[in-house]
């Protein structure tokens, strides 16, 4: 799953945005125009679609009208059409916003951060290293999918949850496991070292996933 999709033929605009975006922890997808945006978007399910108008091909406008035929997926339009027929087609067409090139990237940074809370906050925990969707119960490691057990995955979501928190281990066992599990405490353990394997850099000296000894562990950033 990608966060945003971002369609835009102007190649050195196009990297400079997926770089800004991707140091705020989106991932993000380049289609440089419309036919090829409509492909990526069936494929990724972007969260997000930031649209160029002027595209080879296909224009903004009808990927707009495409996705909206199939999907409510919030869109900017960012564009150097700046009339206000053509604010106005892109708004009738469905885009959530319509920006004019050239823009300032704290304000279109704002307005994707306020989209994704009003959207998607309750659904997705994201510190721009890792990425969980609660809902479809999947984790994200840069952008990339991480294969997680169940358990794996609900002592991830917990740690984040509590990101800079120290978690008591019985507190955590009980959690995942619950008071009356057969499990041994040492289970903790074992899944502490796996989940490290699978996200840390190095496992043996892990910054995320930080034992606090003789009291839990905690999830650092």
């Amino acid at each position: 799953m990608t966060d945003i999709l971002v369609v835009e033929d102007n190649l050195e605009m196009a990297t400079l945005l997926c770089d800004f975006l991707k140091a705020e922890g989106y991932s993000t997808m380049h289609c440089p125009d419309g036919k090829s945006a409509l492909n990526a978007f069936e494929q990724s399910s972007a969260r997000l679609v930031i649209l160029d108008i002027m595209l080879p091909g296909l224009d903004g406008f009808g990927v707009c009208r495409k996705i909206r035929e199939k999907a409510n997926t919030p869109i900017i339009i960012v564009s150097a059409k700046i009339e206000k027929d053509d604010k106005l087609n892109g708004l009738i067409l469905g885009a959530d916003d319509y920006i004019e090139k050239p823009y300032d990237i704290d304000i279109l940074l704002a307005k994707i951060k306020g989209i994704f809370t009003r959207r998607y906050q309750s659904d997705i925990i994201s510190d721009g290293f890792l990425k969980i969707d609660k809902n479809k119960r999947l984790a994200y490691k840069d952008g990339f999918p991480l294969e997680l057990t169940q358990k794996e995955f609900d002592l991830l979501l917990l740690l984040m949850e509590n990101s800079g928190k120290t978690l008591n281990k019985d507190f955590l066992f009980n959690q995942i496991w619950g008071f009356d599990s057969y499990s041994e405490p040492q289970t903790l353990t074992v899944h502490i070292k796996w989940l490290r394997q699978k996200i840390e850099a190095n496992a043996k000296k892990p910054i995320h996933i930080i034992t606090v000894w003789g009291v839990g562990y905690r999830y650092e950033r």
